[in-house]
């Protein structure tokens, strides 16, 4: 009886987040932001790479780049996330769902679960995209670093979509995309994408220092590389980890009190 009812529960939160994802699936920005432009700015950061003396710059050297990549990419993640959720509470649909027999962990994972799978997607197309642009280079990236991307970027992935999640929950349609942008613009500054926020002092180099978005940049170039050293990847991965998770509670505990104020 237990194991029928899990079943049950399960089989709801899986139809839902099909819907999701095929409702991001028919919208044609989610492929130009989500898989495009992460690509694009790939290519576009190689060739400034190539035009400045070899050592001068090595932020946009392909083995560092394509980590910063990915990150960047999951930036557009929490972005849709935002938008799915925010659109959805403002029109009627999720308020007749809220009166179905779902309950809030149907609908939390119906939309975190379909945004994981895109930020999946992602890392695969950015990791082919910048073995390619390797060859061409004449750049050596490692393959066993490629895969474990897979999976040690995962908790990055995790934190924005929370984040997305949060936005959708606390804003309109017209508001969260706004505040995601602005996230996207911060997060990629600070987040060492760029440039070099390890070797920034001052205020700036504590602030960089004071958010995961950097940690969550050094862990994808530490698992590129293979260097799995403390500082390199395990503190970062230590403070990325507890990052994701405290945004995810918050993500589920602000959507199940919205959803209860949405049925009183």
């Amino acid at each position: 009886m237990w194991l029928k009812r899990k079943v049950h529960i399960m089989n709801k939160t899986i139809t839902f987040a099909k819907r999701n994802f095929l409702e991001m699936s028919r919208d044609p920005l989610s492929y130009i932001f989500c898989v495009a432009f992460p690509l694009v700015m790939l290519v576009i950061m190689t060739l400034v790479n190539e035009s400045v003396p070899k050592e001068s710059v090595t932020i946009f050297r392909i083995d560092n780049l394509a980590g910063g990549v990915v990150v960047f990419g999951q930036t557009f993640v929490m972005l849709f996330t935002a938008l799915n959720v925010a659109t959805d509470r403002g029109g009627s649909f999720l308020t007749r769902l809220f009166a179905s027999p779902m309950k809030s962990s149907n609908f939390t994972n119906g939309y975190i679960l379909p945004m994981l799978l895109v930020a999946e997607v992602q890392i695969v197309s950015t990791m082919i995209a910048a073995l390619v642009i390797s060859i061409i280079v004449g750049n050596t990236l490692s393959v066993p670093g490629m895969l474990l991307m897979i999976v040690t970027c995962l908790p990055s992935a995790v934190m924005f979509t929370a984040i997305g999640f949060i936005f959708g929950t606390l804003f309109n349609e017209k508001s969260a995309p706004g505040i995601c942008s602005v996230i996207i613009s911060l997060g990629s500054f600070i987040g060492g994408i760029w440039f070099d926020a390890e070797h920034v002092g001052g205020a700036l180099g504590t602030i960089c220092k004071c958010t995961p978005f950097l940690y969550c940049t050094k862990v994808a170039r530490a698992t590129l590389t293979l260097d799995f050293t403390w500082d390199a990847f395990f503190l970062p991965l230590i403070i990325v980890v507890p990052s994701a998770a405290l945004m995810m509670i918050l993500a589920v505990t602000l959507f199940k009190r919205k959803m209860k104020a949405d049925l009183s």
